[in-house]
């Protein structure tokens, strides 16, 4: 009989109420990594969160002092404050001497999608104290993915910030052509390979029908002319294919490409070359001249790697180990995860740049204030998964919230900002208060005439009795009046910010701004620093400017939005 699976409602209604009392609501992406401490496994990940994002949903509907009284009945369920077991699980193959190589095609930056698995590679060489190799996969590419010269400068810059420490020189494929072509001679010489100048359908007929192609039957003399006669020819009248089993089950691999003829521009070489190997026979000659030992790439790639495979018994070379991961996909992540797209949309000016928060490049992450070791950590948790998992985008913003909630200074924040005016309010001109509730350090807030609450807030508690966090309360209405200095636990507690305050926006994740006000302590801030605007969200300090309105020009500071 099957074991019923475990469940874990329990688990996620304590930390979600744990959750709940400590930050004012709970994100089912901080619940979520908990549960790993109580046996879940990384493929139930795509069941649990339907009931993790339905319990957290009731946790922050209910109240403050009915919230306290129910976590006491659930606390029980929580983990003892132990770390949890860290690091990647062995490789079934591992000793010393291993070589792992990072092999990206420069038609963009690095996102947040193919980073997974090339830093697996980067982390599995780190444990075993293996050697890291960067290859620049710069073969020509097709019309659809089409090489950009800014990713030369790009790749090899994320992969520095993600503390990847590869070995140099930088191999790029475009330096290598020539012993590509020794090598697709030598399959020539060794009848393993020969030049076809059929056309599209009558190839698909042919590997359809499992029939060989008549250039195939040529002797090899004749089969060198041809390979010459490429290097005289045009796009699509020749290409060089290795000579497979016509009898393969799968259509994919009969007589599949190894050289073709572009004569497109390279953004490296220019036109010095226009027969280009395709990225697998590239692949099965360098995994061997580097001494590549392990490869770790996406199962969608096992066709070319049984591809080199049978290159490799062609040359008599000993093979790497290949060992393939599943998808992983990011929901809540808005928009497709692909660098030609990203590589459309910048071009286009969609987009502002590589470092555009829509591209979720690595450039980008950066400069929203995703730390380098937040990503790493994030990959390590997920590690060598072979089935596709659905992993959401939380669970980076957890891991990163958890580095950053112990350093990041509290400021206020007002979006949409509404100005009210406190009638009786008592005179204070100054109000002292923490810069972080864990440190010492006190910023002093000033109290003017007039003060600056968010339009979601007025309208939300319009009638009602708030508190002004660390000031007063008011009853706010239509003429907002004072009502008490008693801190009075029941009461909602609204952010605020006076008339000594400076112009915000923040960029935001779908690339749109928010506007409002914020204290006037940000005037203080160092480009690059993370703070946290509280109730609303981390934020890196990005730029200051003056403002586009011409009447009132003061200056504007710019931040990118991390995430809650």
């Amino acid at each position: 009989m099957d074991k019923k699976p475990k469940s874990f409602t329990n688990e996620i209604y304590a930390y979600s109420l744990e959750n709940s009392i400590a930050y004012g609501k709970a994100i089912p992406g901080s619940v979520l990594p908990k549960l790993f401490q109580h046996g879940l496994k990384k493929e139930q990940i795509k069941d649990i969160m339907l009931e993790v994002n339905k319990i957290v949903s009731e946790v922050n509907k209910i109240s403050g002092p009915e919230k306290l009284k129910l976590f006491e009945n659930y606390k029980k369920y929580l983990k003892d404050k132990k770390e949890q077991e860290k690091g990647l699980k062995d490789l079934q193959n591992h000793g010393k001497g291993m070589v792992f190589r990072l092999a990206p095609f420069p038609s963009g930056t690095l996102h947040i999608g193919n980073t997974k698995t090339y830093m697996l590679n980067a982390l599995y060489a780190e444990k075993y104290g293996g050697k890291i190799l960067l290859v620049i996969d710069d073969t020509i590419g097709s019309e659809e993915k089409q090489i950009i010269k800014e990713a030369y400068k790009m790749i090899p810059e994320a992969f520095k910030w993600l503390k990847v420490k590869f070995e140099k020189p930088i191999y790029y494929k475009s330096n290598r052509l020539k012993i590509y072509y020794k090598y697709a001679e030598e399959l020539i010489e060794k009848e393993k390979a020969y030049v076809c100048g059929c056309n599209q359908e009558e190839l698909r007929d042919n590997r359809v029908n499992m029939k060989e192609c008549a250039c195939r039957q040529f002797p090899v003399k004749i089969q060198r002319e041809r390979w010459k006669l490429m290097f005289k020819s045009n796009p699509g009248q020749y290409t060089l294919r290795l000579k497979t089993n016509m009898q393969h089950p799968n259509p994919a691999f009969r007589d599949r490409v190894l050289c073709r003829i572009s004569d497109r521009k390279h953004p490296r070489v220019g036109n010095k070359y226009k027969v280009w190997p395709m990225l697998e026979f590239s692949w099965a000659i360098d995994d061997h001249l580097l001494g590549v030992t392990h490869i770790i790439r996406g199962k969608e790639l096992m066709i070319e790697g049984e591809m080199q495979k049978y290159i490799w018994d062609v040359f008599k070379w000993k093979y790497p180990e290949l060992i393939y991961v599943g998808l992983v996909k990011l929901s809540g992540v808005e928009g497709k995860l692909s660098k030609s797209k990203a590589q459309h949309e910048v071009k286009s000016g969609e987009f502002t740049g590589w470092d555009d928060p829509r591209t979720w490049s690595v450039q980008s992450l950066k400069r929203r204030g995703i730390l380098s070791e937040s990503i790493r950590e994030f990959v390590e948790e997920i590690g060598l998964n072979q089935n596709d998992i659905n992993v959401p985008i939380d669970f980076l913003y957890s891991i990163n919230r958890k580095k950053l909630d112990s350093k990041a200074n509290r400021y206020f924040f007002v979006e949409d900002a509404v100005k009210i005016s406190v009638k009786n309010s008592p005179k204070i001109n100054l109000v002292n208060v923490k810069l972080h509730p864990e440190k010492d350090k006190l910023k002093k807030l000033k109290v003017g005439k007039n003060i600056f609450i968010s339009l979601k807030d007025f309208n939300k508690f319009n009638g009602k009795e708030v508190r002004l966090m660390h000031l007063f309360n008011i009853k706010l209405g239509k003429e907002t009046e004072f009502s008490s200095l008693e801190n009075k636990p029941n009461i909602p507690k609204v952010h605020w910010v006076s008339d000594d305050n400076v112009k915000v926006k923040i960029r935001m994740p779908n690339g749109l701004y928010v506007s409002g006000f914020a204290e006037n302590h940000v005037r203080n801030l160092k480009k690059g620093e993370i703070i946290q605007f509280e109730r609303f969200g981390f934020c890196r300090y990005d730029s200051s400017h003056l403002s586009a309105n011409i009447k009132h020009k003061e200056k504007e500071y710019e931040f990118w939005f991390a995430h809650d």
